[in-house]
């Protein structure tokens, strides 16, 4: 009798193990996502829609130094080593959920005093001596040792999906975790290509009013001794001298930005802010990429920005936890088992009479829960909705920057290209207003306008060249560059 029932309970458990491969609630499917087919801006000057060869665009830029800096940051960078140490907790924590795919097996080892009496059961005989025909005496209470080990087992039939569920929302959640690594290592590059940009820039603008000082210097020197001469005002004398004080003023804004670039470049190399100041301090030209920058096409930033992936990785995992809630109203089915040995002598604790074993199936349903599980299922529904709000502003806010950072690359270029004409005619109107002036044919207005025209002009190029850098390293960021960029500065080929 009891071998049909073994197998029946084994017929029933077969049967469960092939239900196993149904689960309950919605399969993951990629949303539709609406991307146009082209730009909507116009063809941005130097830029082509062709797919993006590689992810390391700040080598086109070929800046030796900056090359070096963004080496060094991915891998010491602290915000990155977080962000790692959230992918390592992801990852741990899926080992948590695939763990209970397979049985737990727990060990027991007790050793217990028991002293009883009539009450309890336990009682001994005491024999009474040999010549007496009586019956034993019972003697209570008294005192014993019972010492037992054993081994308890349980698995749970995933009949219904919910561990499979849940291995899918974890296995999910180390992918978000991945992606918003990437993520931040786009944003980590992006900072040091823009804080590089600013410090050469400071530097060039620091040369560029260096210059002019020693321009209107000699403006001043030259005036005074006019003067003295009988051939100019103090009026002249006083605005050549204004005109360099003004000038002076600057340096001191251009000192703290090279300073503060300097201590903004070393806290994103994860050292102390002075540390690359003897590194940094000799000045270099602003860096310039190439023409022809390859940005691709809309539908491109579903693979390459890690932001998105990040959001469709939580989208995949809410959608999964719908299906892990729902799994709570159906019945669990464990089999459990248990073995071991007792005896009143830790020496007895071997093969014989003390050994015990016990094994079946058990089903627990869900009766009452005061709505409990159903809150559950709504409240995981809800999470999903809102996944899929956020993965759809996702996509568009990264089509919004891509499409600003073309728009900005392309008028800074044209801004550009106008402040180098205006920077070679300021230089024209000063050597014209000198000579005129040595000559006696313009007043010595006309030499300090041209002069403060040019240094004018002269600094708002260097602005303005370090906005079509920065317009640039704006756009790779938008479309994603830099994430797959591993601390040995090799470009990895890694896709989803």
């Amino acid at each position: 009798m009891s071998d049909r029932i073994g197998g029946a309970w084994l017929l029933v458990f077969a049967t469960l193990l092939v239900l196993g491969g149904c689960a309950v609630g919605p399969e993951y499917k990629r949303p539709q996502a609406a991307v146009p087919s082209q730009w909507t801006v116009s063809p941005a000057r130097g830029t082509s829609t062709q797919s993006v060869p590689t992810d390391d665009w700040w080598s086109s830029f070929q800046d030796p130094e900056l090359n070096f800096l963004v080496l060094r940051a991915v891998e010491r960078n602290l915000d990155l080593k977080l962000a790692l140490e959230r992918v390592t907790e992801a990852r741990a924590a899926r080992g948590i959920a695939k763990s209970d795919y397979f049985p737990s097996v727990d060990a027991n080892v007790s050793a217990t005093q028991i002293r009883g009496g009539f009450n309890e059961g336990v009682v001994r005989a005491v024999p009474t001596s040999p010549d007496s025909n009586s019956r034993p005496n019972l003697i209570s209470p008294f005192t014993t040792d019972v010492f037992q080990g054993s081994l308890e087992a349980s698995w749970e039939i995933d009949v219904f999906g919910g561990i499979r569920r849940g291995v899918q929302a974890s296995t999910a959640d180390v992918v978000a975790a991945e992606e918003n690594r990437r993520d931040v290592q786009v944003m980590l590059l992006g900072d040091v290509g823009q804080a590089y940009a600013q410090l050469r820039s400071f530097q060039r603008r620091l040369e560029i009013a260096n210059d002019n000082i020693m321009a209107q210097q000699d403006t001043l020197n030259l005036t005074t001794a006019r003067t003295k001469a009988g051939l100019a005002t103090e009026l002249d004398t006083s605005r050549a001298a204004a005109q360099l004080e003004s000038t002076r003023a600057v340096v001191p804004t251009l000192l703290s930005g090279i300073d503060i670039s300097i201590h903004r470049l070393s806290v994103l190399l994860g050292e102390e802010p002075g540390a690359l100041r003897e590194e940094l301090e000799k000045s270099e030209a602003i860096p310039s990429a190439g023409p022809d920058v390859q940005i691709g096409l809309p539908s491109d930033l579903l693979e390459r920005r890690p932001d998105i992936r990040r959001a469709e990785a939580q989208l995949e995992a809410a959608t999964a936890r719908i299906g892990e809630a729902k799994a709570d109203l159906f019945p669990k089915f464990v089999l459990t088992g248990t073995a071991g040995r007792q005896a009143t002598q830790l020496h007895e604790l071997t093969l014989g009479a003390g050994n015990f074993y016990g094994v079946g199936p058990g089903v627990s349903l869900p009766l009452f829960t005061a709505g409990r599980i159903r809150s559950n299922i709504a409240v995981q529904t809800s999470r999903q909705r809102g996944a899929l709000i956020s993965y759809q502003s996702t996509i568009l806010q990264a089509l919004e920057e891509v499409e600003n950072a073309l728009v900005n690359y392309s008028q800074e270029q044209e801004r550009r290209d106008r402040l180098n004409q205006a920077v070679e005619q300021s230089q024209l109107a000063v050597d014209l207003a000198k000579e005129q002036y040595r000559g006696g044919l313009a007043d010595f207005l006309s030499v300090l306008d041209a002069q403060g025209q040019l240094y004018a002009s002269q600094d708002l190029l260097v602005q303005s060249q370090l906005g079509v850098t920065s317009n640039l390293i704006e756009l790779y960021r938008a479309l994603g560059g830099g994430w797959n960029v591993d601390s040995a500065g090799l470009v990895t080929k890694e896709r989803r």
